[in-house]
């Protein structure tokens, strides 16, 4: 069985911001994750068994207070989705690169003899 906790905020918010890069990533994962925990726990009667369970063992009966754990534990992490902006700079990127490389071996690969 879990353990008590020494305070009313556990794990501190502090050490989850090492967990993810914003206060609104953090909000943001914590409130899906809890309303997926809420709902397993709704569902348990129907025996559906969609819905991934708890990843931690909590004293708590809160779904956010699991969420958080859960994301503490890194049972729970969130991936960067790159905006349209960031895949178009990359390609472009990418694709300048390759000019400039296409460039340097036309320019390496001519004789100047005269």
């Amino acid at each position: 069985m879990a353990e008590r906790r020494a305070s009313l905020m556990s794990p501190k918010v502090e050490k989850l911001f090492d967990k993810v890069d914003s206060k609104f990533t953090l909000v943001t994962l914590a409130s899906k994750r809890a309303r997926e925990i809420n709902d397993y726990y709704n569902q348990l009667g129907d025996g559906l068994g969609r819905i991934v369970p708890p990843q931690v063992t909590s004293v708590s009966r809160k779904p956010l207070s699991i969420a958080l754990e859960e994301i503490d534990a890194a049972k729970i992490t969130w991936e960067k989705i790159p905006s349209e902006a960031e895949v178009e700079a990359e390609a472009e990127a990418e694709a300048a690169a390759a000019d400039e490389a296409a460039g340097a071996d036309d320019a390496g690969g001519t004789d100047a003899s005269a």
